[in-house]
């Protein structure tokens, strides 16, 4: 069996749930075994068709009013009763906030290994192993782990590394009610209060059009010129590890290794050279265009287009084009003809 542990709040899935539930599916044919997902709360068995739809054949629900609001300890005994009931070979986690605080423990609990921020996961076709993708020493190079002796094969991806499936209403699969015994006895911690975080702006996981800057931009007034570059796209701004280091940009907006994973339909980078680290997070995206002064950067190797200049003369020069537009809503079809 392949596990899957689907992280939700307040009744709505974490999309990483559903990308793992996509290549869970994967594994489970090359291993011919089945794709059980297991999500935790309380009143959430909504959710089970929409996980059975991406590729789960069987969902196990687990509801109790004490997972309703996020508990370490509570979370971390609830999934280990399952797992020590179910006995994958395989369990899955995203590699969130929540799923880094999970997984350790429960690698713990079961005595087994744990690959953290997996970029993929293979099946060894004679071994039937779990092939656990990662990259390591600062990004230089890619190790592959596997865990031959110990069970369940246990890895945390990040969000965005795998693609969500297209769900399938037609999907039939089983439903099943846990029941867990946990009570305010099984943790330390005491819950005064959940206070919900408003974001300003989307998560850049989840853009369709980004505007990156690098070490390149320089400063960050540079940064203001490409966050109106992106509005007139329609997008959003990030950045490199470098333009986050030196406080151009928030860390919720980092690309790379060590920040997020993206797959826009269009990526702008600018003053950015490249490097394996950043090139881990957005090399999937459908459209790459390169601003770099130098021809020979590394991600001009990768992109679709590649300019050659001074970004501070190329993108006002784009800005200025943009805004003769009559149409400020620009169509997918308008950022192919301008790029």
């Amino acid at each position: 069996m392949v596990m899957v542990f689907c992280q939700q709040a307040n009744g709505e899935l974490h999309k990483v749930g559903l990308e793992l539930v996509g290549k869970a599916s994967e594994l489970g044919r090359d291993l011919n075994a089945p794709v059980t997902a297991v999500i935790l709360g309380n009143d959430i068995r909504h959710l089970a068709p929409i996980l059975i739809q991406h590729g789960a054949d069987r969902v196990i629900i687990v509801e109790h009013p004490l997972l309703e609001a996020y508990n370490v300890d509570l979370h971390t005994k609830a999934l280990f009763e399952v797992i020590e009931h179910e006995r994958p070979e395989i369990l899955l986690l995203g590699a969130t906030q929540l799923g880094r605080e999970l997984a350790p423990r429960l690698a713990a609990r079961l005595k087994t290994g744990l690959t953290a921020d997996c970029t993929n996961l293979e099946i060894d076709p004679e071994t039937k192993l779990l092939l656990m993708t990662r990259p390591a020493f600062s990004g230089n190079l890619m190790a592959t782990i596997v865990c031959p002796s110990h069970r369940p094969q246990m890895a945390t991806v990040r969000p965005g590394v795998f693609p969500i499936p297209t769900p399938n209403p037609q999907r039939h699969g089983e439903i099943v009610e846990f029941k867990v015994r946990i009570s305010l006895e099984d943790t330390l911690l005491k819950l005064e209060d959940v206070i919900l975080k408003v974001k300003r702006d989307a998560d850049i996981s989840n853009a369709k059009i980004i505007v990156a800057g690098g070490r390149g931009i320089g400063s960050k007034d540079g940064f203001e010129t490409l966050k109106e570059l992106a509005e007139l796209l329609g997008g959003t701004v990030a950045g490199s590890r470098a333009a986050v280091e030196n406080g151009w940009i928030e860390r919720d907006r980092q690309v790379g290794q060590t920040g997020k994973t993206v797959r826009p339909k269009l990526y702008i980078a600018v003053g950015i050279s490249g490097a394996i680290q950043h090139l881990a997070g957005m090399q999937d995206s459908e459209f790459i265009v390169a601003i770099n002064k130098d021809p020979d950067a590394p991600i001009m190797k990768i992109a679709d287009l590649g300019i050659v200049g001074d970004w501070k003369q190329v993108v006002p020069r784009l800005i200025k084009s943009l805004r003769k537009l009559t149409d400020r809503q620009l169509t997918e079809e308008s950022v192919s003809l301008i790029s």
